[in-house]
């Protein structure tokens, strides 16, 4: 009898991929900021700065001492460790040879970055100082401290110039205008943003910002500030009357950190969301997304976006540097070298090269499913590296052997290792909708296997099988209160006198349904 060979369909992953937005320019650009290397600090990172000339050190603000980063080798070049209690907000001088940084102390420090001395002590706070900055002129030193007000301070004298005590909360953002060496600005937790003139010593702008302000920055062209706090970012025109221009509200949780970027024509924000995006200066729009392991408290970027370094609450920084372009020279490599001038290299006039076409390389895990190795397919896709960084990929491997009904044939040929893998997938990816139906179904079939021997398994997947039990329960118990709520939902709707154009249909529900996550009861 002849053997018939039929087509083998390779898994389709593009089902369980993130809705991705349109591949742009920004998404490419940013992209290329390489692998994150990682720092360990003893405290969180309370403030990221950059030196604005080269080498571009960063200044890590941290517990009771400010470290120096070399951005190239990721290590300490620096350490100033002059504070008898926390240290707060380090700032470098636009010419890198001076830093200022406030702290618990209730005084503000000057140091010299060479040989790490302290050049002036500010006193005159009764309040810890969270935020310092260089004026315009470089000459003068801005602080804002938790005892409500802002100080102007003469570096060359070492007085107070101006003092601003119009808060009623903490102060805990601000910012020089890039424009004026006496406008300043400032945010504080009492949800107010207030600009002052330093001439007439008096509040010029009073907005209030609706939440406890994180941080703030002026656009370079002075006359429009940005204030973040709360889940929201604001823009303010200065010269209509603190006119509100824009209300970005593109994070789940509290915006710590604003920087510019790009030339200014990108603006950054860091949030405890463990997300920093980047958006268009000129429509507000994210362009691109960056996530991180942990939140984020501070970020801070060098010029030429070449280097991004960002500090969380667990004390680690995460530096990411951008991969170097290979750049043409114009000097003709190898035998065309000797080529003349008049010769284009890599043309000819005669022959037409046809480029060879690149073979299309099958994955592992769709070569051991032709070959029926089902459960060393499996086991390709539980590797740490594919099941945390692409999920889809596994999800996409499991649903194929549900579809195939081989999935308990894979299982059964699994070892401790990967059924310990397998459970942590599952404890993971449950409540992320995009593989909730293939995560349950496949964990019936786990149990159908292995229900009895789990009390054979070692002690850990043991421990993890009973994690995936408490993570089933308390995902039932949500099923339970949004179906509560659709029917609280559907009653009020049906109760209330409303135009049905201008509502929904009441075919469409209101809430997705969950109630295939109610389906699986797993007993030890």
């Amino acid at each position: 009898m002849a053997h018939i060979s039929y087509p083998f369909k390779k898994t389709n992953k593009t089902l369980y991929q993130k809705p991705a937005s349109i591949l742009t320019e920004d998404s490419l650009y940013w992209k290329k900021l390489g692998l994150p290397y990682l720092v360990k600090e003893f405290g969180a990172i309370d403030y990221l700065d950059f030196s604005p000339v080269e080498p571009y050190y960063f200044a890590a603000t941290c517990s009771v001492r400010v470290q120096i980063y070399d951005p190239i080798t990721k290590v300490v070049a620096k350490n100033i460790s002059k504070f008898v209690e926390a240290a707060y907000g380090a700032t470098f001088r636009t010419d890198g040879r001076l830093l200022v940084a406030g702290s618990e102390e209730a005084v503000v420090k000057l140091f010299d970055v060479q040989s790490k001395n302290v050049l002036r002590v500010f006193t005159g706070h009764t309040g810890p100082v969270h935020r310092t900055f260089f004026t315009k002129d470089q000459v003068k030193v801005l602080s804002l401290s938790d005892d409500k007000s802002v100080c102007l301070w003469d570096i060359a004298t070492e007085e107070k110039v101006a003092t601003f005590s119009e808060h009623t909360d903490y102060v805990r953002a601000g910012a020089p205008s890039p424009i004026s060496p006496d406008i300043i600005l400032s945010g504080g937790y009492d949800h107010a943003v207030k600009l002052y003139d330093c001439r007439s010593n008096e509040t010029v702008l009073t907005v209030n910002h609706g939440s406890p302000v994180e941080s703030t920055l002026f656009l370079p062209s002075g006359g429009l500030f940005i204030s973040a706090g709360g889940t929201e970012i604001k823009v303010w025109d200065i010269f209509n009357g603190g006119k509100l221009l824009a209300n970005i509200s593109q994070h789940h949780k509290t915006v710590t950190t604003l920087r510019l970027a790009s030339n200014n024509s990108r603006l950054m924000s860091a949030s405890l969301d463990r997300h920093v995006k980047i958006y268009d200066i000129s429509s507000f729009k994210v362009v691109h997304n960056i996530d991180f392991p942990n939140a984020v408290l501070s970020m801070a970027i060098s010029e030429h976006d070449d280097v991004l370094a960002v500090g969380m609450v667990d004390g680690v920084i995460s530096i990411r540097k951008r991969e170097q372009p290979s750049h043409h020279t114009g000097e003709k490599q190898g035998l065309f070298k000797f080529a003349p001038d008049h010769v284009e290299v890599g043309t000819t006039t005669v022959d037409t090269v046809v480029s060879k076409q690149k073979a299309v390389i099958e994955p592992e895990c769709d070569k051991l499913l032709r070959k029926s190795e089902f459960s060393k397919a499996l086991a390709t896709v539980l590797k740490a590296v594919v099941a945390t960084k692409h999920p889809e990929k596994t999800a996409a491997v499991i649903q194929e052997m549900l579809r195939r009904k081989i999935l308990h044939i894979a299982m059964v040929g699994l070892d401790e290792q990967k059924i310990g893998a397998l459970l942590k997938f599952f404890i993971k990816n449950l409540g992320e909708t995009r593989f909730t139906r293939t995560v349950i179904d496949a964990a019936n079939v786990f149990v159908d296997v292995f229900d009895a021997q789990v009390k054979l398994f070692s002690e850990q997947n043991l421990w993890l099988y009973k994690s995936l039990q408490k993570e089933l329960r308390e995902e039932i118990e949500v099923c339970k209160k949004v179906s509560e709520l659709e029917g609280a939902i559907s009653l009020l709707l049906a109760g209330a006198q409303v135009d049905t154009s201008s509502t929904l249909e009441s075919n469409e529900p209101l809430i997705p349904s969950t109630k295939a996550q109610k389906e699986i009861v797993i007993d030890v």
